[in-house]
């Protein structure tokens, strides 16, 4: 089993990174380079919660997500054809004084069969960086949707300009 710690400031708030983590609509790999539009499938949705099965690269996990502590999203994985046990993904969200947020993230990956065994000890060692790059690029695209979120859609005569 590997867990994994990574925490990085973002201009984003929390509540803007929650409404990036929880948005399963098409386009969802430009925010999570590892849950491919092909395999995303949601089971179920309420107002904190969502059930659903995301992945890449011929891995995927279902997972339970929880959001309803403002602070703080778990998810859990509950089906998987490499990840079992008390694998999942912890998201932990401090708001500084000068505005900006510490996300602060631990992955868990325990492996239920070979592959996922292996998997997990590579992601544990060698390939934490793949991992801990996957999060910078969420964070600066998280960040960059929300900037472009306040600015109002360009005219035509500026296109073309």
């Amino acid at each position: 089993m590997s867990t994994i710690h990574f925490r990085r400031k973002t201009t984003a708030t929390s509540e803007q990174y929650v409404a990036g983590l929880t948005d399963f609509g098409p386009g969802r790999s430009k925010l999570f380079g590892n849950s491919a539009d092909a395999y995303l499938k949601v089971h179920q949705r309420g107002d904190s919660f969502a059930d659903v099965t995301e992945g890449s690269g011929g891995i995927w996990e279902r997972l339970h997500y929880d959001w309803s502590d403002p602070e703080r999203v778990v998810l859990t994985t509950t089906d998987s054809n490499v990840w079992g046990g008390a694998s999942g993904h912890t998201y932990t969200f401090t708001r500084k004084p000068d505005g900006t947020t510490d996300v602060d993230v631990v992955v868990i990956r325990d492996g239920k069969n070979l592959m996922g065994r292996l998997l997990g000890f590579m992601l544990g060692t060698v390939g934490k960086g793949v991992l801990e790059k996957a999060f910078e690029n969420s964070v600066k695209a998280i960040e960059a949707r929300n900037s472009r979120a306040g600015r109002p859609d360009p005219d035509i005569s500026e296109l073309a300009a």
